[in-house]
């Protein structure tokens, strides 16, 4: 029978036909290892930006610029009374406390151990957070007991108009 149907296609002793084609790219390791290293490369320097960005806030090269926001008329807040507040964003909870006449602090109040509110404790002249019994210094946000290691997040204060405004966030050097 001489039909077209069985005839072979290829040499019969030429079992890799299909292996080679024509204008194939061919990539042997070499030519994978420069590609990966093209690749890497790209993402390399397309990170850049965003590296400098990011080195500049974390060495305070930027320092951010708070408007002004007005905490609480002076003669509503009684020497050793605090007022709560919202700094430097709306959902950012503060403390403001009179320690004297002249003499004004404030804090973020979440405790820097797991972010548990802190609060002012007049009778005793104390900041505490009740999660795990947790003190601070009030004059300088120190920790002096329980399981916090690092200070209250310091708020600048401002007294002006017989106000007192929140003016800025102190940068903690690490």
């Amino acid at each position: 029978m001489n039909n077209k149907n069985n005839k072979i296609p290829f040499n019969e002793d030429n079992y890799t036909h299909n292996i080679n084609r024509n204008n194939e790219r061919k990539l042997d390791r070499r030519g994978f290892m420069k590609m990966l290293a093209g690749a890497a490369g790209v993402f390399a320097v397309s990170s850049l930006p965003w590296g400098a960005l990011a080195a500049k806030e974390l060495t305070g090269l930027s320092d951010k610029k708070y408007p002004k926001h007005k905490i609480a008329d002076l003669q509503s807040l009684p020497v050793g009374d605090a007022v709560d507040f919202a700094f430097p964003g709306e959902h950012d909870s503060a403390i403001l406390i009179r320690l004297s006449e002249n003499k004004f602090v404030a804090y973020q109040n979440a405790c820097t151990h797991l972010r548990c509110p802190v609060f002012w404790k007049k009778d005793e002249g104390e900041m505490i957070c009740p999660c795990h019994h947790g003190k601070f210094d009030v004059k300088t946000g120190e920790p002096i007991a329980g399981p916090p290691r690092r200070p209250l997040p310091e708020i600048h204060v401002k007294v002006e108009n017989g106000a007192v405004y929140a003016v800025g966030v102190k940068r903690y050097e690490a």
